[in-house]
C-alpha cells in the first residue's frame, strides 16, 4: 500500500486530512499535539509517533505547519536527518511562508534528491471541512501533475502558478483582497452601530446588492452577533498581512490599504483577540472610537 503522509493537523489541517481519509486515501498523519490524531485514527489513517515515521512510509507527504520554523523541525533540515527523511520523496508545502523561504526549501529538496510543490490554499475552516478550498500549485511540471488529482477531496478547484514561488505569490494576491474587504465589512458594521442603525438591515441589504460574496455572507453574521469563534484566527492574519507586506517592499510596491489592515491586526491581536476570528478587528476599530 502507497501511504500519503500528512503533517500539521489544525484548525486547517486536521479537517483537509480527515477529507483524504474519508475519501479513501491511505493515509499516516503526525502532529506535535497527540490528542489532535484521534479523529484521524477514527477515519482509519494510521497515526505515526514522529515526522521520521511518516516518511518512512509515506511517498508524498504533506505540510499544512503553522510557520518555518516547524517545516524546519518536521524535515530535520540542517540536520544530517533531512536528506535521508526527503530523499526520493515529494513534499508538498501547503502552509504560508515567505516566498524566499519556500524558494531555498525547494532547492534543499531537489539538491537531497527529492521533489517539492508549493501549495497554499485559499479559504478558511469551512471551506476546509466541506472540501472546498482553492489551491494554488507551483513547482515542476510532472511534480505538481501528480499532486493535483491527490488534492481533489480538498480542494473545489486547483490551479497551476508555474514556477516556485508563484503560488505563493498568487495566494498573497488574493489574501490582500481578502483582508481589506473583512476589514472594510467590519468598518461598516461598526459605522452603522455607532449611527444607531439596525445592523440586521444593514445585512440584508449587503446580501441583497452587487457587493455580496460568500466572504460577506459568512462574516456579516458573525458581525451581526459579535460571533469570534475562529474561522480564520485574527493572529494568522497579522503574519499573512506581514509576509504580504514584506513581498510588497521587495518589489517596492505600494500597498496603503493593506498597511492600515497591519496596523488593526496588530492592536486586535495585542489586545488579546489574536486567537479569534479575524473579524475581531472590529475590537481595534471600537477602541479607536472610543480612544
Amino acid at each position: 500500500m502507497t501511504y500519503v503522509g500528512f503533517l500539521g493537523l489544525g484548525v486547517m489541517g486536521q479537517p483537509m486530512a480527515l477529507n483524504l481519509a474519508r475519501a479513501g486515501t491511505p493515509l499516516t498523519v503526525w502532529n506535535r499535539t497527540p490528542g489532535r490524531c484521534d479523529p484521524l485514527r477514527a477515519a482509519g489513517a494510521v497515526v505515526a509517533a514522529s515526522p521520521a515515521e511518516v516518511f518512512d512510509r509515506a511517498g508524498t507527504v504533506i505540510l499544512m505547519l503553522a510557520d518555518e520554523s516547524a517545516v524546519d523541525a518536521v524535515l530535520g533540515r540542517g540536520t544530517p536527518a533531512f536528506t535521508a527523511r526527503v530523499a526520493g520523496h515529494t513534499v508538498v508545502h501547503m502552509g504560508t511562508t515567505s516566498p524566499e523561504y519556500s524558494g531555498a526549501l525547494r532547492d534543499d529538496i531537489r539538491a537531497a534528491g527529492g521533489s517539492y510543490v508549493e501549495a497554499p490554499v485559499s479559504g478558511s475552516r469551512v471551506p476546509a471541512e466541506k472540501g472546498e478550498l482553492v489551491a494554488m500549485l507551483a513547482g515542476d511540471d510532472d511534480a505538481v501533475a501528480a499532486v493535483r488529482p491527490l488534492l481533489a477531496p480538498l480542494c473545489r478547484e486547483t490551479f497551476a502558478c508555474g514556477r516556485v514561488p508563484g503560488a505563493l505569490l498568487m495566494k498573497f494576491s488574493v489574501n490582500l483582497f481578502l483582508i481589506t474587504l473583512v476589514t472594510g465589512l467590519a468598518e461598516a458594521f461598526h459605522f452603522a452601530d455607532r449611527h444607531g442603525l439596525d445592523r440586521r438591515l444593514l445585512r440584508d441589504v449587503l446580501d441583497a446588492g452587487p457587493m455580496a460574496s460568500a466572504v460577506s455572507r459568512t462574516k456579516a453574521p458573525k458581525l451581526l452577533a459579535r460571533d469570534f469563534t475562529v474561522q480564520a484566527a485574527a493572529a494568522d492574519v497579522l503574519k499573512n498581512n506581514r509576509l504580504i507586506a514584506e513581498a510588497a517592499r521587495e518589489a517596492g510596491l505600494a500597498s496603503p490599504l493593506l498597511d492600515v489592515c497591519h496596523a488593526l491586526y496588530a492592536e486586535t491581536v495585542e489586545q488579546g483577540h489574536g486567537g479569534e476570528d479575524m473579524v475581531s478587528v472590529l475590537h481595534a476599530l471600537e477602541s479607536r472610537t472610543d480612544g
